[in-house]
């Protein structure tokens, strides 16, 4: 017999003082069905007050875990979209903490007293970094993307090279973007070829400006051609058209100085004649979650003035930190070190076979007998869609089982997901592996290995 919620709730202070009556009741009650269904189902849990009252500490404990949660991302992908793509540096964080804690000058003007433009810091910031005249800001590249085609090309046609027509991440399509932008896609060329003939061929009087968008999350090789970001601004400069470029990722500074493959970066986009440009914040940059629009002022002023800015305009927190990460460009020679994303990508490799070293051994006395482990060289990737045909030297530890099988590797994993810090690893071959590219805190990850159930 199954004791009542109101005879467990006696003597359960502690529970009720710390989590409050609806939270424990609420918990007491999903406790107690599932007690249920499992004696319907044949099995023994445990009944008597004791076992109830140490699982419902645990669901109330589950539900007081903030989300989401510090994990460890031992995946070998630096810019992983699922688990929060670039972490921010310091100063970035500081800045976030200092205005969610207390009230700011976010639209207001110290020196007139009168009320200010929330964008004012960081569109100069951006401008003397980029050379653009105006800039603006959003919460991601997509919908700098859809509200740059909402304002300079609703219910007008956009021709676009049907090898750029892209798909975002999560099933999103620049094709559908640009259908909610309330504009007209005209594809031209051939998905693998594209000729500046095909974009003049398309151009009428329902043309409203010439795109072309980078293809930062996939690479065609072989018999190619497309049209330059020079000769399309060329053509859009001859039929007095504006010249869109999306360049995704995006970046500020040429990756090739850090050892990384080369990039468009968007002051040199702009210095070839791109009118506007969209790029991702929260990618390359090293920022947080930002879609950033920068280039001609007239432009980026009719985009300012669409009403859909407003509903996708970022919040004070997200404008402190893109603000602080952008600071730290006008020193490039130390971006390397600042910048945690550039960090992670140039880590040297045999910096990362030294973690491996150390804590190889710890893993494999917290494992057991049961398992092998071994330190491997491994490929790691930028992720997010950029630089996807680039992989980066690493090294990871391998864990095997005695006993081969998919299944055993899959619930070691499941295992290193249930510590206290979860660890993401990845899977490859009946092994689950760890790149310890993006490990920064040894010292963490090695203490909570006691807490690891096999």
């Amino acid at each position: 017999m199954l004791p009542s919620v109101d005879r467990l709730l006696l003597g359960f202070d502690d529970a009720l003082d710390a989590y409050g009556h609806h939270a424990v009741t609420a918990a007491l009650r999903e406790v107690i069905q599932d007690r249920r269904e499992q004696i319907a189902a044949g099995h023994s849990p445990g009944t008597d007050e004791d076992s109830i009252k140490q699982a419902v500490r645990q669901v109330l404990q589950n539900h007081a875990t903030p989300q989401p949660r510090r994990v460890f991302n031992l995946t070998g992908t630096v810019l992983h979209t699922n688990l929060g793509r670039a972490i921010l540096p310091t100063e970035a964080i500081e800045a976030i903490k200092s205005v969610a804690a207390d009230y700011s000058n976010l639209e207001f003007d110290l020196d007139s007293g009168k009320r200010g433009d929330r964008e004012t810091h960081v569109e100069n910031l951006l401008c003397e970094l980029t050379g653009a005249e105006a800039a603006t800001f959003v919460n991601n590249n997509a919908a700098a993307v859809l509200l740059v085609l909402n304002t300079l090309a609703m219910n007008r046609e956009v021709p676009v090279s049907r090898g750029e027509l892209v798909e975002i991440g999560a099933s999103f399509r620049i094709p559908e973007v640009m259908q909610r932008a309330n504009c007209t896609l005209v594809e031209v060329g051939a998905t693998n070829r594209t000729h500046l003939e095909d974009f003049r061929a398309a151009i009428n009087n329902q043309t409203a400006l010439l795109m072309k968008v980078h293809t930062s999350n996939y690479k065609i090789e072989g018999f190619t051609k497309d049209v330059s970001v020079s000769e399309l601004a060329n053509l859009g400069a001859e039929y007095q058209l504006p010249f869109v470029m999306d360049l995704g990722s995006g970046s500020l500074v040429d990756l090739s100085r850090f050892g990384l493959p080369q990039e468009p970066t968007a002051g040199h986009v702009l210095s070839l004649g791109a009118d506007i440009i969209t790029f991702s914040g929260d990618k390359l940059l090293g920022g947080p979650q930002s879609g950033l629009i920068a280039g001609r002022a007239d432009l980026v002023e009719r985009i300012k003035a669409n009403p859909l800015k407003r509903a996708l305009r970022l919040d004070k927190m997200t404008l402190a930190g893109i603000t602080e990460v952008l600071k730290l460009y006008r020193n490039p020679d130390k971006l390397e070190q600042a910048l945690p994303t550039l960090r992670f990508l140039t880590r040297p490799q045999e910096h990362i076979r030294s973690h491996a070293e150390r804590i190889a051994p710890v893993l494999a006395k917290a494992l057991g007998e049961s398992f092998s482990v071994e330190i491997v060289d491994a490929a790691s990737q930028v992720g997010s869609g950029s630089l996807p045909a680039e992989t980066i030297p690493s090294t990871a530890i391998a864990i095997c089982s005695a006993i081969a099988g998919e299944d055993i590797t899959r619930s070691l994993a499941a295992a290193f997901r249930e510590l206290p810090a979860p660890v993401i690893g990845r899977v490859h071959k009946n092994s689950l592996l760890l790149d310890l590219r993006c490990l920064d805190d040894e010292e963490g990850f090695v203490a909570q290995l006691e807490s690891l159930r096999i």
